[in-house]
């Protein structure tokens, strides 16, 4: 089994160390795994236990103080699944699967999704806060009222770079610290997604994780895993436009570094975006200050 991981886009971390173990014990757990679905999802699982990420546990906070995750999961053969604004639900990754396999959908959201997903054995209702998450929260006066009120509160607040960053924490320097993984066992391809969106995001707000050919995508020439500015990646199809390039005959790198030169020329925003092609080989190329990658081989293609 080949994976590669990614735990976001963004700025230079403070412990980059740390956080390059975690990608790395993600990358051999998907790589023992027996299939691509299981590949992907045990390395996001990793991921998505970390506080390091902003995946599950350690999610972004949106604008009414709750954490909502998002995910996406497909396969080579463009089976798919996706759930968006979940309170609770550390594994997105798992939800997500769940959609793929047993439903006939692509996309369940909020409380439904996290209802179906406890019916099929995922953990919900889990404390997704950090501490250092509770201090930055109770440091803001966040608005009640209504989305208009949010909104004007978000104004000054959601979208500025880490750069930016104050002494009161208004934006986090987490904020595209999204996770994913590919996964290909020398026939078949996966690709997921997972993230707890932006930091004081308006309550409610989805970006580009959970919509396929945005956040995640999947074909047979190859799989592709995006992270970055959300909004900007969903009006551009980020993962989508790199799995293209493997289809019109570039390999791995080359796709993923003309995926991110795309979307620079197109958005001006920052992103990053891991891929997989059908030699077995794995690219990743962003245009932030920093994306953190570990890769595991386990398939020599022939």
């Amino acid at each position: 089994m080949n994976v590669i991981v990614h735990g976001g886009a963004g700025s230079d971390p403070d412990e980059p160390a740390p956080r390059q173990a975690v990608l790395d014990e993600a990358a051999a757990t998907g790589a023992g795994e027996q299939s691509v679905v299981d590949a992907v999802e045990a390395a996001v699982h990793v991921l998505e236990s970390s506080p390091r990420f902003n995946a599950g546990v350690g999610g972004a906070v949106q604008s009414d103080g709750v954490v909502r995750t998002d995910a996406g999961l497909m396969t080579s053969d463009r089976a798919a699944g996706a759930v968006c604004s979940m309170p609770g639900v550390e594994h997105a990754v798992s939800a997500a699967r769940v959609v793929l396999e047993e439903t006939p959908h692509v996309l369940v959201s909020g409380r439904h999704a996290v209802d179906l997903a406890g019916d099929f054995g995922v953990e919900t209702d889990v404390d997704l806060w950090t501490d250092d998450q509770r201090e930055r929260w109770a440091d803001l006066d966040a608005p009640d009222g209504t989305p208009s009120d949010h909104l004007d509160w978000l104004d000054d607040r959601f979208g500025g770079a880490p750069d930016d960053v104050d002494e009161d924490h208004t934006v986090d320097p987490g904020d595209h610290d999204t996770v994913g993984a590919v996964a290909f066992d020398g026939d078949a391809f996966a690709a997921a997604t997972s993230t707890g969106g932006r930091w004081l995001a308006l309550a409610g707000r989805v970006g580009d994780v959970p919509q396929i050919g945005s956040g995640f995508y999947a074909a047979p020439a190859g799989a592709a895993s995006a992270t970055g500015a959300g909004e900007d990646i969903a009006k551009t199809t980020l993962t989508r436009r790199a799995v293209r390039h493997l289809e019109s005959g570039m390999g791995a790198q080359a796709a993923a570094d003309r995926a991110v030169e795309e979307f620079a020329e197109l958005t001006g925003s920052s992103a990053g975006v891991i891929v997989l092609d059908r030699d077995g080989e794995a690219g990743s190329a962003y245009n932030s200050d920093a994306m953190q990658t570990a890769v595991e081989r386990g398939v020599d293609v022939e």
